[in-house]
């Protein structure tokens, strides 16, 4: 029986333009979870360059790692600046009214 050799999968790596960040993004965002949204944001920075990242968000690379990272819990205002850094935007839409078709 051959052995069957894996490679672990990095989104980070897929990420190429502007246009895949953004949707990557808006997926993590409709799923309403925030732990996700932060881990997306880590990726698309790590995708970016994330010292280039930290240094226009105006945050360490260390803390922004700590920040964006499983265990991390960051404050509004820094999601804001790395959003703002990677060059990407949040906006607002009305939520679908709930059991309507």
């Amino acid at each position: 029986m051959a052995n069957t050799v894996t490679t672990p999968w990095d989104p980070a790596d897929h990420l190429r333009t502007d246009e895949d960040m953004a949707a990557y993004l808006e997926a993590a965002l409709e799923e309403g979870d925030s732990t996700l949204v932060a881990a997306a944001l880590g990726d698309i920075a790590r995708a970016k360059g994330m010292t280039q990242v930290a240094r226009e968000a105006g945050l360490g690379r260390e803390s922004l790692y700590k920040a964006l990272s499983p265990a991390g819990n960051p404050e509004f205002a820094t999601i804001l600046k790395v959003v703002a850094a990677l060059g990407l935007q949040l906006h607002a839409t009305p939520a679908a009214a709930k059991g309507v078709v």
